[in-house]
């Protein structure tokens, strides 16, 4: 596996862990529509929350989260209406955004909830 592959699933299983512990429910983890895919699909509550992570080992190029741009959210709002399209429930959906820095062994989370609207 590549370097950046592995570090990617490094940051959702942190990702997945630290919203866990804040209640959330995780449903589907690299949910994948066509060339799309969600890294966390999770309830907070009676909202379903699509979840992008980021994870990063410096901030020196900015936040890891404006990496999320906007053709990286059309393809998570793309991706979301085809999850939607699989379950029996019309939930409220939110984007949130969990952005990681790696320094060394400890890890500094951002989590931006209802980070960008469709």
């Amino acid at each position: 596996m590549a370097v950046h592959n592995e570090i990617g699933k490094k940051g959702e299983i942190l990702a997945a862990d630290f919203i866990k512990k804040k209640g959330y429910r995780i449903v589907k983890s690299n949910w994948r529509h066509r060339k799309k895919e969600v890294d966390i699909i999770a309830w907070d509550g009676a909202e379903l929350v699509i979840v992008e992570v980021k994870l990063r080992s410096t901030d020196y190029f900015g936040d890891p989260s404006e990496a999320v741009t906007i053709k990286k959210q059309r393809f998570l709002v793309e991706a979301a209406e085809a999850y939607l399209s699989t379950i029996a429930e019309d939930p409220e959906v939110r984007f949130d955004i969990i952005s990681i820095i790696a320094s060394g062994n400890k890890y500094i989370f951002d989590h931006i909830t209802d980070a960008f609207n469709p």
